[in-house]
């Protein structure tokens, strides 16, 4: 789901190839898709600095080498970080608190429990780990229910496993400092999938036609500073990015429950690894579940794990198991009802030709079916 400053803390910025942000006009235009992220080691998060075209491509086509040692949709058989002697699962997370359960189940050896050695790979975005879940750079990714349902056209083979964590409060509208209401807003930042969404709900809510407003898609880290500088009115986006922009002027005006958006989010796995791997996501399920419930129960401890992990300050943490429900459940055909809406918003917008099957994406009762006690 989502990118956390990370870049505000010191770390290193491996280059990326995605271009700067682009210009809009309406919701019907396709972004580019995000280029397939370079598999990193467990410590390394991928950010998106900006630099030429020319120097980034010239580092893209040397990076992309390494990628054949991990490209096959195959558990790792190499000992990872947790130190458990079961299987070795490479699991794609963004580098936002909302990852706290992961983060913790590494911290506490959760995963170890459960008997399975956990990676976790950091990436700039939840999407963008489970573009690399569809190349089989990872074999387990924690993503966006809008924004996994955006992806599926093009990789129909994601299925969604269980819920850990939903939300209507952690996504928050930001107006520009000169912003008085939304019938002011002639440009507004975005995020594929899931702030995209958001945003094109709240114009709605407002009764402003969407065809009005200019589209800027740009990164999370570059979005505040858009909006500074007034080249964006507005934006919808997950903590820490409405604090950062309230920081430079901007106002949090609501949360996206206010309209009647929210969001779950999904463990997923590619359907040809699961089929052979059941048992091991089983047991990563489990762990993330105990992790989940620790997370609610003992946000201090999810804090000091995020921190270490990700360098997300502890009160960004904190503040966000405040506006998300963590908890594993199933799916559910109930559930089916706002996934058909997300869907059917893929298709109304342009962005996708055929509605997304998410009927099959979803797999409803799996996680009871394959945990114990759940």
């Amino acid at each position: 789901m989502r990118a956390p400053p990370r870049a505000f803390y010191g770390a290193r910025i491996p280059v990326t190839t995605r271009p700067l942000p682009r210009l809009l006009k309406g919701p019907h235009a396709s972004p580019d898709p995000p280029n397939a992220p370079v598999s990193r080691q467990p410590s390394e998060v991928l950010m998106e600095p900006q630099a030429s075209r020319r120097s980034l491509l010239a580092l893209a086509a040397a990076a992309l080498l390494p990628l054949t040692a991990c490209s096959a949709a195959t558990t790792d058989s190499a000992a990872g970080s947790g130190g458990a002697k079961g299987p070795t699962v490479r699991v794609a997370v963004g580098v936002d608190a909302s990852y706290a359960p992961f983060f913790l189940a590494d911290a506490q050896g959760l995963w170890a429990k459960h008997g399975v050695d956990v990676r976790l790979v950091q990436f700039g975005s939840g999407g963008e780990g489970v573009d690399a879940l569809a190349t089989g750079q990872v074999q387990l990714a924690g993503n966006s229910d809008t924004t996994t349902i955006g992806k599926l056209q093009q990789n129909p083979g994601l299925r969604a496993l269980m819920i850990y964590e939903e939300s209507g409060r952690y996504l928050k509208v930001v107006l520009g400092p000169k912003v008085t209401s939304a019938a002011k807003i002639r440009r507004m930042a975005i995020v594929p999938g899931l702030s995209e969404l958001a945003a094109t709900r709240y114009l709605r809510s407002k009764g402003i036609d969407t065809k009005s407003v200019d589209f800027v898609t740009a990164d999370p880290p570059e979005i505040p500073a858009l909006l500074q500088k007034g080249d964006v009115d507005a934006y919808v986006l997950w903590e820490p990015w409405p604090t950062k922009g309230a920081e430079l002027g901007g106002r949090i005006v609501e949360n996206t429950g206010d309209y009647g958006v929210s969001y779950a989010q999904w463990l997923i796995a590619d359907e040809s690894w699961l089929g052979a791997n059941t048992a091991t996501a089983a047991k990563v399920a489990e762990a993330l579940k105990d992790a989940a419930e620790q997370t609610e129960s003992d946000p201090e401890a999810a804090a000091k794990a995020t921190q270490k992990a990700a360098k997300i300050p502890a009160a960004q943490t904190l503040q966000a198991v405040k506006d998300i429900d963590f908890g594993a459940r199933d799916i559910t055909s109930a559930d089916l009802k706002t996934y058909d809406a997300t869907a059917q918003f893929y298709v109304d917008t342009g962005k996708v030709k055929a509605r997304p099957d998410v009927a099959t994406a979803a797999l409803r009762g799996w996680f009871t079916q394959h945990t114990k006690g759940s």
